[in-house]
């Protein structure tokens, strides 16, 4: 059995700690906002992110950062993306050194361009970091619908440790040392699904979909390997099968708001429709910075640009600026 802390008490979080509750570790909650962690308390649920799913009795909830980074075997950063510098710098403050921190948020650091791996290490220098991805929606996770995602880590030792504390008959663990490649693909697929929700709020179909999610994953794939991931990442768990689960699920967030854009609403609007933390508009600048710094064409990203932060572009002319590019071959390095 292990002790494990979860900061963040949203919907990934609680469905990680009732995962771990399952497999019978010690899981504590962590959350700044004191307010969340009475709601679960005086309810059993976050009525917001987990509607109808209790929180089992056993799982603790705790507001002492340094209790939690002093009394358990390893951390799990599950805060959305936009928090996790801030939370990185709390938890170095705290003075407990050693730390074991699995990270699952996805996203790119705007200005920086760092992921979140990235970012703990930077504020946290002696951690050893991990992190677990996938396709995998909080409101399934949490019910124990069967769900694989992989784990990876510069150390194998830890990755083989993580993947035993997770591993279940409906929670499947593969590992990897592609960290970065893992974190690209989480992260970037938001950017995508984006697109496939415009999509979708424009009245189209499967076609529109699919031909998204192929060129997609190319656009993911072209650019993490220039920045040195594997490409056999991003045809797996966290890259296709993420991308898949992303833009086709009305449990995504960023499909969610892409649909309203689509449908003529402005992004803040979408965004504040949604509720949640929409992880592909803080990644979606980002992404056009490294398409740019590593000479990678991003068609989908750039258009998912325009869509989010030009006043003046409405989303009904992606189309055009996607189907009436310059005619292309679709694998330039496939021989006649």
């Amino acid at each position: 059995m292990a002790n494990v802390g979860i900061m963040g008490a949203g919907g990934w979080a609680l469905g990680l700690a009732m995962t771990l509750n399952r497999n019978n570790h010690k899981v504590t909650v962590w959350s700044k906002v004191k307010a969340e962690l009475d709601a679960i308390r005086e309810t059993g649920q976050n009525e917001r992110s987990l509607p109808g799913v209790m929180i089992p009795k056993e799982i603790v909830l705790s507001e002492d950062l340094k209790a939690l980074a002093e009394n358990n075997d390893i951390l799990i950063m599950a805060v959305a993306s936009p928090y996790v510098r801030s939370t990185a710098k709390e938890l170095y403050l705290t003075g407990v050194k050693n730390l074991k921190i699995v990270n699952v948020a996805k996203g790119i650091e705007e200005g920086t361009l760092r992921t979140m791996t990235q970012i703990i290490e930077e504020e946290i220098p002696d951690c050893k970091t991990a992190v677990l991805s996938g396709p995998s929606h909080a409101e399934e996770v949490s019910r124990f619908l069967p769900t694989t995602c992989v784990v990876g880590a510069a150390d194998k030792d830890f990755a083989l440790y993580l993947q035993d504390i997770f591993n279940s008959d409906v929670f499947r663990v593969y590992t990897s040392p592609d960290v970065l490649g893992i974190e690209l693909g989480g992260s970037l697929k938001n950017v995508i699904a984006l697109a496939a929700g415009v999509a979708d709020g424009l009245g189209y179909g499967d076609n529109t979909k699919a031909a998204l999610i192929t060129r997609g994953i190319h656009e993911i794939a072209r650019l993490g390997v220039a920045m040195g991931g594997k490409l056999q990442t991003f045809y797996g768990l966290s890259g296709i099968g993420d991308l898949i689960v992303t833009c086709a699920s009305m449990h995504s967030r960023n499909r969610r708001a892409g649909i309203l854009m689509g449908q003529g609403k402005t992004m803040e609007e979408a965004m504040a429709e949604v509720h949640m933390v929409v992880e592909g508009v803080y990644s979606a600048k980002a992404a056009a910075e490294l398409s740019e710094k590593y000479n990678v064409e991003m068609p989908i990203v750039k258009t998912v640009n325009q869509i989010l932060f030009d006043k003046d572009f409405s989303a009904s002319k992606s189309t055009g600026m996607l189907m009436e590019r310059t005619a292309k071959v679709e694998n330039l390095d496939m021989p006649w």
